[in-house]
């Protein structure tokens, strides 16, 4: 029948273009390629299995230093060619990156020949502040004292107290901690939305979505779409050094890069601008020390 030998074809036509190895042919100079994509074939050939996840991965180590035990988290990357040691300031972790391959004894190894200089520079972290009744906050860099009130329910905000501005929280004395961090992160917001559209309009370029994250290693990011995102904790940094940073994340939607031509961007936006990388470089390790640690929502966006 027709049916038939439209089959016939077709297993001929297949097993002509196969090579040696099994795989189909892929060439564009071939007009079969087309014939064989209409009749459901792939020129691509057989698909690779999925590469498996290596086994330390995620894994968390407890390093013993002294009388304690430092947490290191593990993370392998097939593009990593040697191991890589660091302290993250915010969860105060330690993070260790693997090339992929690597035993678990050898990793262990390195890390008992490196815990001296993981207790160094966790000893030279900043004392954690936490969110609590009486701590002193410096809210655009100016010091606000948190005051717990009744009733129960209530909006977080700013006042004055007998001793100078407070930060006003209601509701119990465990959701303190959650209820200031919310409210900081929407003041933050807050003021980044209005500084980086105050700059975009100066440079006549478009904005998008806008967040706010925990991010452990830069201030601030511009993605090519536009999306900024910026980290809560410059809301505790003077009004000067946030406006830099929207200035520093905006002026990249008209130049990907730190070129002379893009820091002449931000001089036109910010004149003062040194003056506020200065600052960042000076005390800005000092604002990861506020907040409980909290290596699980690090990262999570608030927008």
């Amino acid at each position: 029948s027709a049916q038939n030998r439209a089959r016939a074809a077709e297993t001929n036509l297949l097993r002509w273009c196969r090579t040696p190895t099994g795989t189909v042919m892929n060439s564009t100079k071939r007009p079969f390629n087309r014939l064989l994509a209409s009749l459901g074939f792939s020129p691509a050939g057989p698909k690779k299995a999925p590469i498996r996840k290596a086994a330390l991965d995620g894994v968390v180590m407890m390093v013993p230093a002294g009388n304690a035990s430092l947490p290191v988290r593990i993370a392998v990357r097939p593009q990593a060619r040697r191991m890589i040691l660091r302290l993250d300031r915010t969860s105060r972790e330690g993070r260790l990156t693997l090339p992929r391959g690597i035993k678990r004894e050898t990793a262990e190894r390195f890390l008992a020949d490196h815990v001296g200089w993981l207790t160094t520079r966790l000893a030279a972290l900043p004392q954690r502040i936490a969110f609590a009744p009486g701590v002193s906050l410096p809210l655009r860099g100016v010091a606000h004292r948190i005051v717990h009130s009744e009733p129960i329910r209530g909006v977080t905000a700013i006042g004055m107290g007998e001793d100078g501005p407070v930060i006003r929280v209601h509701g119990t004395l465990e959701a303190v901690e959650a209820r200031i961090l919310r409210f900081l992160k929407a003041e933050a917001l807050n003021d980044f939305t209005i500084a980086a559209r105050a700059h975009a309009t100066k440079l006549g370029v478009s904005l998008g979505r806008i967040s706010i994250k925990d991010t452990r290693s830069r201030w601030g990011s511009c993605a090519a779409s536009g999306d900024l995102s910026f980290s809560w904790r410059l809301i505790l940094a003077p009004p000067t050094v946030l406006s830099y940073l929207a200035a520093h994340e905006v002026a990249h939607r008209l130049e990907m890069n730190h070129s002379p031509r893009y820091w002449r961007v931000v001089a036109g936006l910010d004149p003062d601008w040194e003056a506020a990388e200065h600052w960042l470089k000076r005390h800005g390790a000092g604002l990861h020390a506020y907040g409980a640690a909290s290596s699980k929502s690090a990262d999570q966006d608030f927008s």
